[in-house]
């Protein structure tokens, strides 16, 4: 099966009215969600998964990029549900929100997730109202952005580069300038005021790429930056300490169907917006493609993922790292 006959919805950003935005304001009321006993499941029925040679071979962890801090990686609680292609994780309030993704035998799942760092523990949130594929989605000046991604119908599925604002306040999206070349399964965050889209794919990961570019609100245009290292897609990536790490993600080929060259990647590299330089740091213990990922306090957390090249393996590994 061709990746994008299984690619529908990762997570979704949409028109969130003010039930939505109390329900999720009142995080200490929610209903814990327990955690999952299997690490991994197949997308194809649920059912869980035990990872083969050959696909532990997938694993790889070096990085092209200078050496520099190594920090270190700490397992935490896992995710209710095995699962991969979270369309972003983000820290409100001390908790981490990971909405949407592949799971339990489904690619259009709602889900919405929230883990509290100091319970170690998740908690059930309010789904999405509406499922979206492989989008990133970022806040910027209390506008949330919502970049690139998948588009539907799945006859027509295809990487897009629209960029659409939402306002909360107003309840209402708005066309903002589209990302020079189309893409999706990139990562995204906001600092300093703009806006940086870094990595992805062209339509599938036999196509992924290095392109970093820096959105401008003021000007409404988009500039180039340094590039990725480690060319992939469905990556993770943070501020974190003043600089964004990116880790994990995913390349390769299918040949009527079956994945050769496959990788998923455990690299870890950051980039310094002050200097535009990146430099690598120790790979995660997991490696892993389509993880949600976010800050809280002095530690990156990093869960759930891919464990193979595709969608087939959903996982609820969740893993920590810190410079020290």
């Amino acid at each position: 099966m061709h990746r994008r006959s299984f690619v529908l919805a990762a997570a979704a950003c949409a028109v969130v009215g003010a039930a939505r935005a109390q329900h999720a304001a009142t995080h200490d009321t929610l209903p814990p969600a327990p955690s999952s006993k299997e690490p991994y499941a197949r997308l194809q029925g649920g059912v869980p998964h035990h990872m083969t040679p050959e696909q532990e071979a997938q694993r790889v962890t070096d990085s092209p990029a200078p050496a520099g801090p190594a920090g270190r990686w700490v397992p935490r609680a896992a995710l209710p549900i095995p699962r991969s292609e979270m369309a972003w994780a983000t820290a409100a309030q001390g908790r981490m929100h990971v909405v949407g993704g592949y799971g339990e035998g489904a690619v259009n799942r709602d889900y919405h997730h929230i883990y509290d760092p100091k319970a170690d523990r998740w908690l059930d949130g309010a789904p999405l109202p509406r499922p979206r594929g492989a989008a990133a989605a970022v806040m910027l000046g209390g506008s949330l952005h919502l970049i690139g991604g998948a588009s539907e119908p799945a006859a027509e599925r295809a990487s897009v580069g629209w960029h659409e604002v939402y306002d909360p306040k107003a309840d209402r999206w708005s066309s903002a300038k589209p990302l020079p070349g189309a893409r999706d399964h990139v990562g995204c965050v906001a600092h300093g005021g703009q806006v940086h889209v870094i990595g992805g794919r062209f339509n599938t990961f036999e196509y992924n790429t290095d392109l970093h570019h820096v959105y401008l609100p003021a000007r409404d245009t988009w500039e180039l930056r340094a590039p990725l290292p480690t060319a992939r897609s469905g990556h993770g990536l943070v501020v974190y300490r003043g600089r964004f790490f990116a880790m994990g993600g995913e390349g390769g080929f299918l040949v009527g169907g079956v994945p050769r060259q496959a990788k998923v990647f455990g690299q870890m590299e950051s980039y310094d917006p002050v200097a535009d330089t990146w430099q690598r740091h120790a790979p995660m213990l997991t490696p892993r493609h389509a993880v949600g990922a976010a800050v809280i306090g002095d530690w990156i957390y990093v869960a759930g993922g891919g464990a193979v090249l595709g969608g087939a393996v959903q996982s609820a590994v969740h893993e920590a790292f810190t410079l020290g």
